[in-house]
């Protein structure tokens, strides 16, 4: 009998590094750029994981209850039509919506491994533990890495690559161009890719997600502050910084700003960086980009993918789909 602890194993595809690296690179860029943005997984240290989860939970912030939705409605449907042998998760943190996946592609018979990639170690050990313990005839190969600089697919085909969520909507066009042109050549015949998509709507519907009446995104995002004054010796008051959030209609996308309510310089020793905000001057911190399913399929096309399934949540907020490697871009 295999124990659970024989069927998980986790590799460090990350130099030891690697975050403290790319938090610097990222900052001096950012900061020094025109206009100044943060990329938004920044965010996620221990308290802004645990804003998120609240998130979440917010009668505003419709993504996750409605990709959850489509899931629970059409997993079996998307194992049948997937098949895979390996199911690899792109930022899988906590793996629990991920199990409405496992439970429907085990009872079918066909996988074998779950890969799950994601830059945190713990999220991935604390997963593998309750997976393998959950799911017995399954094994977990977990690899911490960073799926924007290192997209290397384990595992047998057929593959399911997971990239759930919405996270899509995280890069800009260029970002997205790349992601797609680093996974494509690693996909063959029978492999596929699950896509969690947000969709277009209404702004009234689109910016409560994003600045809810509780006050909990506001501090989500202004945590990215606290993370650059422990990690960097950062000199930012983050109450002297007021949320926004807005649509931006011609990019088609969220922005999540920080507005500088004074005139004010910010130290950021560590970097040997001084930062002068005017007053009113934003930092822009996140894009969320909003999807036509007409505009979608054509970008994947353009990629090399073939949308062969979409699924929508019952009020088409959200759409997951299945996307094939089309021949013509083998």
């Amino acid at each position: 009998m295999t124990s659970s602890s024989d069927r998980f194993s986790l590799t460090r595809r990350l130099p030891a590094d690697h975050q403290a690296e790319a938090l610097r690179s990222d900052v001096l860029k950012g900061l020094t750029g025109q206009p100044k943005t943060l990329p938004p997984k920044w965010f996620y240290d221990g308290r802004g994981s645990e804003l998120f989860e609240r998130i979440t939970r917010l009668p505003e912030y419709y993504p996750t209850r409605a990709e959850h939705a489509i899931l629970r409605e059409r997993a079996d449907e998307i194992a049948g039509a997937a098949g895979a042998a390996t199911l690899v998760e792109l930022g899988s943190g906590s793996s629990r919506k991920t199990r409405l996946l496992l439970d429907a592609l085990t009872a079918r018979g066909t996988l074998r491994l779950y890969a799950p990639l994601d830059v945190s170690e713990d999220a991935l050990v604390a997963a593998g533990g309750a997976l393998t313990a959950d799911y017995p005839g399954l094994t977990v190969a977990a690899a911490v890495t960073d799926y924007e600089v290192d997209l290397t697919l384990p595992g047998e085909a057929p593959r399911l690559v997971a990239f759930l969520g919405g996270t899509l909507g995280n890069l800009d066009d260029a970002g997205r161009r790349a992601f797609y042109a680093a996974l494509r050549p690693q996909l063959g015949p029978g492999d596929g890719l699950l896509l969690g998509a947000d969709l277009v709507k209404p702004a009234d519907v689109l910016v409560p997600a994003y600045d809810d009446a509780q006050g909990v995104t506001a501090a989500f995002n202004k945590n990215v502050l606290h993370v650059l004054n422990r990690e960097l010796g950062a000199g930012f008051d983050p109450d002297a910084f007021d949320h926004r959030a807005l649509w931006n209609a011609r990019e088609s996308r969220i922005e999540m700003r920080l507005c500088s309510r004074r005139a004010q310089t910010v130290p950021v020793p560590a970097l040997d960086l001084t930062v002068d905000f005017e007053r009113g001057e934003e930092l822009r911190t996140e894009i969320s980009v909003k999807f036509h399913r007409d505009g979608l399929t054509a970008e994947l096309a353009r990629a090399g993918f073939d949308v062969r399934h979409w699924w929508t949540d019952e009020g088409g907020r959200f759409a997951l789909l299945l996307a094939a490697p089309s021949p013509q871009g083998s």
